[in-house]
């Protein structure tokens, strides 16, 4: 198993940050279903921001499975110490670091990815960062700026010696941002250099891709992000098949409707019935991308403006896939 510091987590498989999905119910519901961490969405390092309303929710961590993992985002190493520093005293019991965010409202403020460009800045970050606390930190970058920079190597060795607990690797660089295939050959670099573990990222999207990249990188675990949207189930179906080799039964319309029903309350409970509703679309959005002639659906789910009939609409659509299923069987 994957050990983070003083966590040995059940599972190598962990649910990636991402803003605007890995909020406290999204990243329940991945843990419910065999991730063996899941990181909080980016918090912006200046506590001014603090008290908006998106932050708000993203620094709420009640009644979360431990261990806590917050991942902060900034380009200056004394802001991002106190950040860590006071997201340690609120509940945190991993910080994660972004230098691995391709965003251009992320990289134009010097955060991210951007700041694999300042080798010297990355050290003095990540110095910082780990004095300011005393539980494990976390680094995720990319393998470097472009394709003529890849630096990804030289950061690792920086973050090995800076005391940094693990590393986790996007197989693409910044200017790549999620265009093209991400490549692991700098991963399995990295891996064979440092000893602190390793995770590899980057289209991992399958059972069958878990383990191709496990055996390609020799990482220690793996990050998953996209993947997950729609399907927190992944993560129990990549496990059965690392531990069997084999595939587990594709679940009924009736358990993905539970899922669903379940994540949509969590969200209209989390956020509120305004924004509840609001930031359920998605959800229901990425759960049904699979499924044929669901554009209409989708549209009419997109109007609706009260939790109760969310949650009726749900159960209506299942229903008739049942029936749609009986009848095919």
């Amino acid at each position: 198993m994957l050990k983070l510091g003083p966590y040995e987590l059940n599972s190598r498989l962990i649910l990636a940050p991402m803003a605007g999905v890995t909020d406290r119910p999204f990243r329940a519901l991945c843990r419910q279903h065999g991730a063996g961490l899941a990181v909080s969405e980016m918090v912006i390092a200046d506590p001014a921001f603090w008290n908006t309303r998106k932050s708000k929710h993203r620094l709420d961590h009640t009644g979360e499975e431990g261990p806590i993992s917050v991942q902060i985002a900034g380009g200056d190493a004394e802001m991002l110490a106190l950040s860590a520093k006071l997201n340690q005293d609120q509940g945190a019991q991993i910080i994660d670091i972004n230098m691995g965010c391709p965003a251009k409202k992320v990289c134009n403020k010097a955060a991210g990815s951007a700041l694999m460009k300042d080798e010297a800045l990355v050290s003095e970050i990540l110095d910082s960062v780990v004095k300011a606390v005393n539980i494990p930190v976390t680094l995720k970058i990319r393998t470097g700026w472009d394709t003529n920079n890849k630096n990804a190597l030289t950061i690792a060795r920086i973050a090995e010696d800076a005391g940094i607990s693990a590393l986790a690797v996007h197989g693409r660089t910044r200017a790549c941002a999620y265009q093209g295939n991400a490549e692991y050959d700098t991963i399995a670099a990295i891996k064979s250099a440092i000893r602190i573990p390793v995770l590899a990222n980057g289209d991992i999207d399958s059972p069958e891709k878990a383990l191709h990249v496990l055996d390609k990188t020799g990482a220690d675990g793996l990050l998953i992000g996209r993947a997950a949207q729609g399907c927190p189930w992944i993560f129990d179906d990549i496990n059965h098949y690392l531990a069997t080799g084999t595939h587990r039964k594709k679940r009924s319309s009736i358990q993905v409707r539970d899922i669903m029903l379940s994540h949509v309350r969590a969200l209209h409970e989390f956020y509120g019935e305004v924004m509840g509703v609001r930031i359920a679309r998605k959800h229901v959005g990425w759960y049904l991308k699979s499924q044929e002639d669901v554009l209409g659906y989708r549209k009419a789910f997109n109007a609706i403006a009260e939790p109760a009939i969310q949650l009726n609409s749900i159960n209506n659509y299942f229903e008739k896939q049942t029936k749609k299923e009986d009848k095919a069987a």
